[in-house]
């Protein structure tokens, strides 16, 4: 056999060993490395995020205040008539109930109960009830509830808390589904 033939073979395969064992401790200092750097861009990523987070919050709140201050205000009598159920009744062709929900053209059972939960119960409360809290509330009830468009209920339940039938009624032949 020939020395040089075996020989050979082995120092290529121990050069190549340590060669192989030498750039691997090398790449795996520089993993650590790299993980972090990464790490520290992905605190400073969720840190930025969460003062982004902040800046929103504070300017939605900023928008919906001066919204609420640029809507008109609804003035309702100092001291309604009470309640007066016959004249409700006949004029409106059904029984009424006193702060009944219902009443208002677009409101059923379901959104009535969304707003009892909200705490608006008497339509003294849906009067004073700016059309964004409305809408917030419908939206928090789902997707089927914020379809509705509460633009005009706090008029129409203006008009039932003052006793103003006549015009309760002649506004609903006018509405649409609520929608003027």
């Amino acid at each position: 056999m020939n020395l040089p033939c075996i020989l050979i073979p082995i120092l290529a395969g121990l050069f190549c060993g340590i060669l192989g064992y030498l750039l691997g401790k090398l790449n795996s200092k520089n993993d650590d490395a790299l993980v972090a750097s990464l790490q520290a861009d992905l605190d400073a990523s969720k840190a930025h995020t969460k003062s982004l987070t902040k800046k929103i919050d504070t300017l939605e709140a900023d928008l919906l205040s001066k919204r609420k201050t640029k809507a008109p205000k609804v003035i309702i009598a100092e001291v309604p008539p009470p309640f007066d159920a016959i004249t409700a009744s006949n004029v409106l062709g059904k029984n009424i109930k006193e702060n009944d929900l219902k009443i208002v053209e677009g409101i059923g059972p379901k959104i009535e109960s969304l707003f009892h939960e909200a705490g608006i119960l008497t339509w003294r409360d849906l009067s004073e009830a700016s059309t964004e809290k409305l809408q917030s509330i419908l939206d928090a009830g789902g997707e089927n509830y914020a379809i509705h468009n509460p633009s005009t209920w706090a008029k129409q339940s203006l008009f039932a808390y003052e006793g103003r039938w006549q015009e309760l009624k002649d506004w609903h032949e006018s509405l649409l589904g609520g929608k003027e």
